[in-house]
């Protein structure tokens, strides 16, 4: 079995209107809904890249929820698709150089003048959420109002699950964030912490559903507690169903176990002690 993994994917391919659609990719579950055509959707404009490299212990994962059209979306799954290589290539620095590198070479990419004449020739825009969790560290880049949890009982305990702001009137395509004399993004690492860490990404339609109460994080790792990761997306696909959400919603779940320990405060010692 190959320890490779590779997947792409955008909503004018596949709409998934009605239909719910979960698939395992390595250690991922995708989840798909494109929304109930009673409440009146009718196409989905969402999209998703998942690379993974179990050998290198890295996943790479891009997020888009787009609007008026998905030419959008299909043109940064295009643009980072056309530099696969490169990006693999970062990923196997060190990590103390990857996600630094990582970043520049993304922010080149977005700011580029031939990227940047393209979207002026797109109808619509889109927001855009790349996370790649390489070791026991986490990066994301954040453009518009997808969202990234993180779930580990030693931060809920803390209160603390999303770890990007949602920022809204954020873009790329036609509106553009990179036209702009200062591009307006957001920017993260994170440290994992020692043991299970449940990775979760969703674009927004999960969390504005009405009478479902996903805006609260308690409540949609609530779908986990005895639950795999296949079984906690669907019954939040279902959820969303039965409430007869109008707006496509795509999720992205993954857990990874860490052996390391992690930060701990200076007087830890002292007060187990």
């Amino acid at each position: 079995m190959s320890n490779i993994h590779e997947f792409s994917w955008v909503g004018s391919q596949e709409n998934f209107v009605d239909n719910i659609n979960i698939q395992r990719i390595g250690c991922i579950v995708l989840g798909r809904f494109g929304g109930n055509q009673t409440a009146g959707q009718y196409k989905n404009e969402d999209g998703c890249l998942i690379w993974i490299d179990e050998r290198l212990d890295w996943e790479f994962v891009l997020l888009l929820d787009a609007h008026q059209t998905a030419e959008s979306a299909e043109l940064v799954i295009s643009s980072f698709e056309a530099q696969h290589e490169e990006i693999k290539y970062l990923l196997t620095l060190p990590i103390n150089e990857s996600f630094e590198a990582l970043s520049k070479f993304i922010l080149s990419i977005f700011n580029s003048q031939r990227f940047k004449e393209a979207c002026k020739q797109i109808q619509g825009e889109t927001a855009c959420l790349i996370v790649v969790r390489k070791d026991k560290f986490l990066w994301w880049l954040s453009i518009g109002d997808c969202v990234l949890y993180l779930f580990h009982p030693e931060l809920s305990a803390l209160n603390e699950y999303q770890q990007n702001q949602r920022n809204f009137y954020e873009w790329i395509g036609r509106v553009n964030t990179f036209d702009l004399p200062v591009p307006c993004y957001s920017e993260g690492r994170k440290e994992l912490r020692k043991g299970k860490n449940h990775l979760f990404l969703t674009t927004d339609g999960l969390i504005e559903c009405p009478n479902a109460h996903f805006d609260n994080p308690k409540e949609i790792f609530k779908s986990f507690e005895n639950f795999s990761n296949d079984e906690g997306v669907r019954k939040l696909l279902q959820e969303i169903r039965e409430n007869n959400v109008r707006d496509s919603t795509t999720i992205i779940s993954w857990f990874i176990d860490i052996e390391a320990n992690a930060s701990m405060p200076s007087n830890y010692i002292e007060e187990v002690v």
